[in-house]
């Protein structure tokens, strides 16, 4: 199926314009919330760059506003853009700007929490997941052993999803608490590890978002990231440039055609 050079998925498309992620656009156009030239569309459709997109009736204009927040999430918040979720991180924080959360907090946990209208931004971190350290302070219902540390730290199997978690560091801090540094986000990730020893979760509090720490930021408070955090966190996703390798060469394969100009560096 061949697509005319200028176009875009029309999820690229929304969220480009700092409106949401990819992936709640996909949900808005599966809702039916979407229009593209009055039109109704279907997941994967594409448009033009004069085309006019509407969500909810209203006009999705090119975003220039950028705004960049660390929020201290208290428990009980849940992180979700559906205003109709009583308690959604959304209208906690009561914005002008249209934000929304980077990667997920559980209801029950509390802490560091990246929001912001900058599509682009969020599947760059979305994407290179897997690279960047998330820490945080744990507080389980039984003493914490050595053995605990060690085995949590070296992989843990979790059945109900049909994985084993990455090594991962560790530390106690005190009886019942500990640290640890994550480069996944598996759901529920911790929670499951600690019941797979037996341990239950009492408190998850995230401290540090790769290069954003929490701080002395209070409970429920959020501020604006700072120049020098945005342009470390611009920096860190930049080298994953919104893509793997293996995925441009396969790109590459799949359009049977390279931009032009793009390469004629390379060989001298």
């Amino acid at each position: 199926m061949s697509h005319h050079p200028d176009s875009t998925r029309l999820n690229k498309a929304i969220s480009d314009s700092g409106y949401c992620s990819r992936r709640q656009a996909d949900t808005l156009i599966e809702q039916g919330r979407v229009t593209l030239n009055g039109a109704s569309v279907s997941l994967g459709d594409r448009a033009m760059p004069n085309d006019e997109i509407k969500v909810d009736g209203k006009l999705l204009t090119e975003n220039t506003n950028l705004v960049y927040i660390a929020l201290n999430k208290p428990v009980g918040i849940t992180c979700t853009t559906d205003q109709r979720v009583e308690g959604n991180v959304v209208d906690f924080i009561g914005h002008k700007e249209r934000i929304f959360h980077v990667g997920r907090l559980d209801k029950p946990s509390e802490g560091l929490l990246l929001m912001t209208n900058d599509g682009d931004i969020v599947n760059k971190i979305l994407r290179a997941g897997n690279k960047h350290e998330k820490e945080y302070i744990v507080k389980v219902d039984r003493p914490i052993t050595k053995d605990f540390i060690l085995k949590m730290s070296n992989g843990v199997p979790l059945a109900e999803l049909e994985t084993t978690t990455k090594p991962c560091e560790v530390a106690q801090l005190s009886r019942f608490v500990f640290r640890i540094i994550l480069i996944q986000g598996l759901n529920r990730q911790i929670r499951r590890m600690c019941e797979y020893f037996g341990h239950e979760v009492l408190e998850l509090k995230r401290t540090r978002i790769m290069n954003i720490d929490l701080g002395d930021l209070p409970l429920g408070e959020w501020r604006d990231l700072t120049e020098t955090e945005l342009k470390d966190l611009q920096a860190s996703v930049s080298a994953s440039d919104n893509s793997s390798y293996v995925e441009k060469v396969e790109k590459r394969a799949t359009t049977g055609k390279r931009r032009r100009g793009r390469n004629n560096n390379e060989v001298k």
